[in-house]
Parts: structure tokens; C-alpha cells; sequence
């Protein structure tokens, strides 16, 4: 399945699972990808949803990558990072 996402897409982080339905934890909306001047890897960049508003950078391939079952069995989330469709 290939997943599309793009700048202006809001995602939850699969540790959204944990919180309260009504809270905006874990919420982020990405900014942009961009290319790592040195290593020339994928970067998603995404600002949290939240106070105080972190911008963040992440590996493209560990953004888009599955939840570790065995380090969070509980989590019924598919991928670290999904889209919320509106």
C-alpha cells in the first residue's frame, strides 16, 4: 500500500492511542520534506499541534515505517504516523 502524504497533512503519532480522544497530544501537521545537506536522506518536517509548538525532523523512512509490535503490542495503530482524514 503506498501511503501519500503531504505538506499541509495533519497526522497523529501512534502514541495518541494513550491519551485522552478530546486532547490534541500527538497531533502534528507536516510542513515539509526536505534533504539532508550532508547525507542527502528524506526528512519529513512537522510542527506538533500542541504547546509549545516543536518543530521537528525525522528520517522519511522512520516517519513512514510500521509501530514496533513488540516494544508496543498494545497499540492498535498501524504506522508511527497517519494521516487524519477530514
Amino acid at each position: 500500500m503506498e501511503r501519500d502524504l503531504r505538506p499541509g497533512d495533519i497526522v497523529r503519532n501512534f502514541k495518541r492511542e494513550t491519551v485522552h480522544p478530546d486532547s490534541d497530544l500527538y497531533l502534528y501537521q507536516i510542513l515539509a520534506f526536505a534533504t539532508h545537506s550532508e547525507t542527502n536522506e528524506k526528512l519529513v518536517i512537522y510542527q506538533a499541534l500542541y504547546r509549545p509548538f516543536g518543530v521537528w525532523a525525522r528520517p522519511y523512512e522512520m516517519f513512514m515505517s510500521e509501530v514496533d509490535r513488540e516494544k508496543y503490542p498494545e497499540i492498535s495503530q498501524r504506522y508511527r504516523f497517519e494521516k487524519i482524514e477530514n
